[in-house]
C-alpha cells in the first residue's frame, strides 16, 4: 500500500490548500503540484476556485475528478440555498455520506465566504476552525502551522500571510510547489 489505502494504487499526491481569515478578509491559496509517486506530473494545477457566483472560495485536495464532482455538487447546493454556505456544506456532506456513488469519492474541501470557513469531508464532517485558519492536503499541516505562527504579524494581510505560509510549506513538503493560485474575498 502507498498511503492511499488501496493496494496497487499509484499514489497521487501533491496538494496544499490554505485558507486564512484576518481583519475581515479571507484568502485561500493552493499550490500547483500534482505528483504520481516520486514524479511531478503537473506543476501548475488550479486547485482553488471561486464558485457560487464568485462569493465562495473553494479549494480541494484528493483525487481531481472526485474533487470536481464535489465542486459541482456544492455549486448546486449553493444555488438551492443562496447565501447559506453552512447549509449548502451540510447538505453536501449528507449526500456525500449517504449516496453510494459519492461515498467512494476521495477528496476533501476547504470552502469560505465573507463570513465563515469550513472543511468538508467524506465522513460527513463540516468543520469550522475556531481560529479561521484551514490547511488541507499533503502539505496542509505545514501551511497551517506556518499560518498560525504568522497570524499576529501586523505587517501581513490575509493574502500576504497565505503566500508566506505556503512558501514555508513548500520549503518543507516535497509535494508542495511555489506555483500558487490565490483568491481573496
Amino acid at each position: 500500500m502507498d498511503g492511499t489505502g488501496r493496494p496497487g494504487d499509484p499514489g497521487w499526491h501533491g496538494t496544499t490548500i490554505l485558507c486564512v481569515r484576518k481583519e475581515g478578509k479571507v484568502a485561500m491559496a493552493g499550490d500547483g503540484q500534482v505528483s504520481l509517486g516520486q514524479t511531478v506530473v503537473k506543476a501548475n494545477a488550479r486547485k482553488v476556485r471561486r464558485i457560487g457566483g464568485g462569493a465562495v472560495l473553494a479549494g480541494f485536495a484528493g483525487a481531481t475528478a472526485d474533487a470536481f464532482t464535489l465542486l459541482e455538487r456544492l455549486e448546486a447546493k449553493l444555488e438551492r440555498f443562496p447565501g447559506q454556505l453552512e447549509r449548502a456544506c451540510v447538505e453536501l456532506a449528507k449526500d456525500w455520506r449517504t449516496d453510494r456513488y459519492l461515498r467512494r469519492l476521495e477528496a476533501m474541501m476547504a470552502v469560505a465566504d465573507k463570513g465563515r470557513s469550513f472543511v468538508v469531508t467524506g465522513n460527513g464532517d463540516v468543520l469550522e476552525p475556531e481560529d479561521g485558519i484551514i490547511g488541507i492536503g499533503s502539505g496542509g499541516n505545514y501551511a497551517l502551522a506556518a499560518a498560525r505562527a504568522l497570524i499576529d504579524r501586523d505587517d501581513m494581510d490575509a493574502e500576504a500571510l497565505v503566500r508566506r505560509a505556503m512558501a514555508i510549506a513548500g520549503e518543507i513538503c516535497v509535494y508542495t510547489n511555489d506555483r500558487l493560485t490565490v483568491e481573496t474575498l
